[in-house]
């Protein structure tokens, strides 16, 4: 064989080592995803800029083999887009939720009773406040009104009215932007009241910043850690994945859950993004077991599915 032959002949062994290769990285990637829940989906329509809205987000991730989503709004309830995008996208099971920011009154036990009312009762999630939050607001310093959750190291009665609805209608309880101390109030008193279904929202996000003491205290009584994948995305991230790492293998597996947090036109849509995310973790040693895990079984397990 002449020297032109031989280079052809390499040229073509390499093309189609690389395109087996990529379609092992895109055959994993579709594996990792069959089953997967995110619970924490930012999605058009919404008043603030997104990458890719909930009907084509369900389309896409129903492709990849996932098996349901948790649409979130900061500014209000996303129980009838739920509804709505299971009319059009059959086949992936769509949540939604309310999140108390100060647009549906704040800490409204009304309008979480509301929101059990929406027909389909796809409305499963209640997130104490976010960016109103008293806590993100200080932490943001910004001069504006702020939603409290305590005072004197006591929750707010309108705090414990909301979670006596949870408990009553057995939604999912989740801590928003709450602080550390006050995210350990809410889950306390949470189980104490009996809800069977509690997240501590992004506990190690630069707005809550729990520590691994912390996350250990929410776990024993009775949450789920949520470990979101944009808190590491972006110039100014204050996690990266070996932390994430470190701090699963302390709390335990069983008792975290891993999701996306994404939307943002600037991150990876949805599904992509969480397929970087498995694949980061699992170079940090965290099996592809406790991955399903955490991705599959508890996510479920916090919205009270089968």
């Amino acid at each position: 064989m002449n020297t032109k032959l031989r280079n052809r002949a390499a040229r073509r062994v390499a093309w189609i080592g690389f395109c087996l290769a990529l379609f092992s990285v895109a055959a994993h990637a579709q594996s990792d995803l069959n089953g997967v829940i995110d619970i924490h989906v930012h999605s058009g329509p919404d008043s603030t800029p997104r990458s890719i809205d909930a009907i084509d987000l369900a389309r896409m991730a129903k492709q990849r083999g996932m098996r349901g989503l948790v649409l979130k709004n900061h500014y209000e309830s996303t129980a009838a887009l739920a509804y709505v995008v299971r009319e059009v996208v059959p086949g992936i099971e769509i949540f939604g939720g309310i999140d108390l920011n100060l647009t549906v009154g704040g800490i409204n036990p009304a309008a979480v009773e509301r929101m059990t009312m929406m027909k389909g009762g796809y409305g499963k999630v209640v997130w104490m406040p976010t960016f109103d939050n008293e806590n993100q607001v200080k932490v943001s310093k910004e001069n504006r009104p702020y939603i409290s959750i305590s005072k004197d190291g006591h929750l707010l009665p309108e705090v414990e009215q909301v979670i006596d609805i949870v408990a009553k209608h057995q939604l999912t309880l989740e801590t928003g932007h709450s602080s550390p101390q006050d995210g350990l109030l809410i889950v306390r008193e949470a189980h104490k009241r009996g809800v069977q279904h509690i997240v501590v929202t992004h506990a190690m996000a630069s707005v809550v910043r729990m520590t691994i003491p912390q996350m250990q205290e929410a776990a024993r009584d009775g949450a789920f850690i949520e470990f979101v994948y944009s808190s590491t995305l972006g110039p100014d991230r204050v996690v990266d994945i070996p932390d994430f790492a470190k701090a699963i293998r302390a709390i335990g597996p069983v008792y975290c859950i891993l999701s996306s947090d994404l939307g943002q036109p600037a991150n990876p849509v949805h599904p992509d993004g969480l397929a970087m995310f498995f694949q980061a973790l699992r170079k940090e040693g965290i099996s592809q077991q406790d991955i399903d895990l955490m991705s599959k079984t508890n996510p479920a397990k916090a919205l009270g599915l089968q």
